[in-house]
């Protein structure tokens, strides 16, 4: 591995971070605004209908680049991001005073969107969408939740592979679906080769990136990093691309667990946070590592795989050292 690329690893590693201490930050504060999007938290139908959304969304978006409609899908993202941005700035001010700062989000994303305005405005829609579906899904639905992607991102990118041509569509368009992870200071996603190019590797061939996003389409997921071209050197490379929905995704489940399990709080400051909902955090960034580590060897592979993994493996080691029931970990006990 590169020098340069361990600092991208650093780099993914701490986005990854931001989005879940954003989302736990977040969770009381949702809460307490009654922001929770569903009345039975633990109705196992919540997945499955947000699942249907996501395939349907992925539909609508791989049509939209058929027929050239990428500008609709670029202001859809850029006015969703503005609007999640609002969510995680009304939990810091007033809800007049916050609509200045997300409004501010999506004027940058539309006048000037460089890698770190970008991934600023992904870190925040990631903490929003993952606290406000950590409080709406209960521990049962989250598991279904990533269960069920990772399998659907599999399918995707091995099988169907429409997740690859949703990936070529969104690389160029500059929105926070896809995070940046520039290897050198001077990288400039607005200079030079496309996004989609530059995730090649090549000057002229789109990538193949692997747009997680589960479902990808979903303003709050992405999808998973962009595959390089099998021929390009790791070491050419000046930037590396990875879906939003990879760090979304495992941290709904996080959130979830820091808001429904029965685990104690653990003396984390300014976070409430118990062992269940650390160790899911824990799991995910092992299988963040062990997935930069396939891509930088330019090996392709879904992400939800080994990010929902290591988030529900994680969560049920700190459920059972926690001293929780296996039954109520798995959301199970209200059903028996």
């Amino acid at each position: 591995m590169f020098p340069r690329e361990y600092r991208g690893v650093a780099f993914v590693v701490g986005l990854f971070l931001a989005v879940q201490l954003g989302a736990l930050a977040l969770v009381p504060e949702f809460v307490d605004s009654g922001y929770q999007a569903v009345e039975n938290p633990d109705n196992p139908a919540n997945s499955l209908l947000y699942v249907v959304a996501i395939v349907a969304m992925t539909g609508l978006m791989l049509a939209a680049f058929r027929y050239d409609l990428d500008g609709a899908i670029r202001l859809l993202i850029v006015g969703v991001s503005a609007y999640l941005s609002w969510y995680v700035f009304s939990a810091l001010v007033s809800p007049l005073a916050a609509a200045v700062p997300a409004l501010a989000v999506g004027a940058g994303l539309l006048v000037h969107p460089e890698w770190y305005v970008i991934d600023t405005a992904g870190v925040l829609m990631g903490a929003g969408a993952a606290g406000l579906f950590g409080i709406s899904f209960g521990l049962l639905p989250a598991l279904l939740l990533l269960a069920v992607l990772a399998v659907y991102d599999a399918i995707s990118v091995y099988g169907t592979e429409h997740m690859l041509s949703l990936a070529e569509g969104i690389m160029d368009l500059n929105i926070p679906v896809v995070l940046v992870i520039p290897l050198s200071l001077s990288y400039s996603l607005l200079d030079g080769e496309t996004a989609s190019e530059e995730a090649a590797g090549v000057g002229e061939e789109a990538a193949g990136a692997d747009n997680d996003e589960e479902s990808d389409a979903d303003p709050a997921e992405a999808g998973d990093p962009a595959e390089p071209d099998d021929h390009a050197e790791p070491g050419d490379r000046d930037a590396f691309f990875i879906g939003l929905g990879d760090a979304v995704i495992p941290t709904v489940l996080i959130a979830s667990a820091a808001t429904f399990s029965s685990a104690p709080n653990l003396a984390v400051p300014l976070l409430g946070v118990n062992l269940p909902a650390l160790l899911a955090m824990v799991g995910t960034l092992v299988g963040l590592l062990v997935l930069m580590r396939w891509v930088i060897q330019g090996r392709p592979h879904a992400g939800l795989p080994l990010l929902n993994g290591g988030a529900i493996g994680g969560y049920l080691i700190g459920s059972v050292i926690a001293g929780v029931p296996l039954i109520e970990a798995l959301g199970l006990a209200a059903f028996l």
